[in-house]
């Protein structure tokens, strides 16, 4: 007799999602454990791990994390859907290997830079690349400006961009260490860290991780967070697997002992900053989202803009504001005004990460649209 599939509902899936990203209850641990056990934090602004961690963590200090940065232990990298991500070294250094395929391909057939670069010579413009990066960090438009030097009459952007996608780099400080600012520079793994990417970690181990983090899901919602077909492997892993359903009938993916709390499991109010990788980790997004909801990480004006987790769903936006001479959390409902009792809980949860944010500074959190 075939065996049973359980049924995983809405809110069993958003609660073991929540259970897995630390979103049910802060956890005390270290900034780099926790950098490891979500496979990393989306990077593209720099301070987003920042409210990342303090959102997860109890007692989070964001001098905890900017150490790690200065000190190498941690770097910002392209990884996951040729998107920047924080990382500790060790998994810079075994991640990248598995996605350099996938952002070679991302810059030849994906980009508006790498179409025009068929009639090239791209390994050559590689090897002067990476010895331009590794003489010490720059930028792309200092990388531009010495490539014209080298291949004259070509384009030196799209030459620079293909450095950027195809030769293993990391961001460098002061841009990403906590109230520091500093130019969008890189170098290469081996001037950073000492030695180049590798060896490579098991696929297989990053399904795993990726299960343990964002699981129960499907294939498709893995390509969905890294970019990577990994369908093969899923039926490779299937025997060491549990295996559940959703209420569409999609057949879905987990480690045996991760957490699955009842779909009844209480949920605070967090904020997340934008990008944060839990609304962006599934093909269906619904675990998280309201249905019929995009992401909405953009306001009409194009400001990024942070979600606010009610009852385990995302129910609001928060954007940072300076508003008559306070630091304000402005919170905007999708629809709908939230009742007192949830306003009341964000407005707590806004002025303690206003407390981390602008230390000594007035304060206000306020709902309602933003003001232009």
């Amino acid at each position: 007799m075939a065996q049973r599939i359980e049924v995983l509902d809405r809110r069993a899936l958003n609660r073991a999602l929540l259970a897995r990203q630390l979103l049910l209850e802060r956890r005390r641990a270290s900034a780099a454990s926790t950098i490891e056990g979500l496979v990393g934090m989306q990077a593209q602004a720099p301070n987003n791990p920042y409210v990342g961690l303090w959102t997860r963590l109890e007692g989070f200090r964001p001098e905890e994390l900017s150490q790690l940065i200065e000190t190498k232990a941690a770097v910002r990298i392209s990884l996951m859907r040729n998107t920047i991500h924080l990382v500790t070294t060790r998994d810079a250094l075994g991640l990248k290997p598995l996605f350099m395929a996938m952002h070679e391909r991302g810059y030849m057939r994906g980009s508006p830079w790498g179409r025009g670069m068929s009639d090239l010579d791209v390994a050559a413009i590689g090897s002067v690349g990476r010895e331009i990066m590794a003489e010490r960090p720059r930028t792309v438009a200092e990388l531009t400006k010495l490539l014209a030097q080298r291949f004259p009459g070509r384009d030196a952007l799209a030459m620079a961009y293909g450095v950027r996608y195809m030769v293993p780099l990391v961001f460098t400080p002061p841009r990403g260490v906590w109230r520091a600012s500093g130019p969008v520079a890189l170098t290469t793994f081996e001037a950073w860290l000492g030695r180049p990417p590798g060896p490579a970690f098991p696929s297989e181990q990053l399904v795993l991780r990726y299960l343990a983090a964002f699981g129960p899901a499907s294939p498709a919602d893995m390509r969905a967070w890294s970019g990577l077909a990994m369908r093969p492997l899923f039926e490779q892993l299937r025997p060491r697997l549990k295996i559940f359903r959703d209420s569409r009938g999609a057949e879905l993916f987990d480690t045996p002992r991760a957490p699955r709390p009842h779909g009844d499991t209480p949920a605070p109010v967090r904020l997340l900053p934008d990008y944060d990788n839990i609304l962006l980790g599934h093909a269906d997004r619904t675990r998280i989202m309201p249905e019929g909801r995009h992401l909405g990480l953009f306001s009409s004006a194009g400001q990024l803009q942070g979600s606010v987790l009610v009852d385990g769903f995302v129910r609001a936006m928060w954007h940072p504001r300076t508003e008559k001479g306070a630091t304000l959390i402005r919170v905007t409902p999708f629809a709908k005004p939230l009742p007192a009792g949830d306003r009341a809980a964000i407005s707590d949860e806004a002025r303690e990460l206003l407390d981390m944010v602008a230390p000594g500074q007035k304060h206000d959190v306020a709902f309602g649209p933003v003001k232009d």
